[in-house]
């Protein structure tokens, strides 16, 4: 069966940097892009970042636009999620997912998706 395990979250302080994991089992990875997503508590799920089946094409959201970098390893099964310059208004649960849909259009919004890890919480502190 399809998993998404997601590994790196914690506490960092305002300025600094963690860099998250998902590893991808049950399905072959190559042939599925993949996305981070991220929902704080009380707000909806906002889309983070997406990367397509070769990491030959990548979309970052406007928020986190040159301080967030997505790549994947299609050899380890792996999609990560490289954050710098964090700032408090980043801490979220931040959930890996894959992306059923093969055009780019559907990337952006948790519908896009059908497969989801079970996150792991960042949490940056001022």
């Amino acid at each position: 069966q399809v998993q998404l395990v997601e590994s790196g979250g914690g506490l960092v302080q305002a300025g600094g940097s963690l860099r998250l994991s998902c590893a991808a089992s049950g399905y072959t990875f190559s042939s599925y892009a993949m996305g981070w997503f991220r929902q704080a508590p009380g707000k909806e799920r906002e889309f983070v970042a997406a990367i397509s089946r070769t990491g030959g094409t990548t979309y970052i959201a406007d928020s986190v636009k040159g301080r967030f970098t997505i790549s994947r390893d299609n050899a380890k099964n792996t999609v990560y999620l490289q954050m710098n310059s964090l700032k408090p208004e980043d801490t979220a649960v931040y959930y890996c997912a894959r992306a059923w849909a093969g055009y780019s259009s559907a990337y952006f919004q948790p519908s896009g998706y059908d497969y989801w890890g079970q996150g792991t919480q960042v949490t940056v502190s001022s």
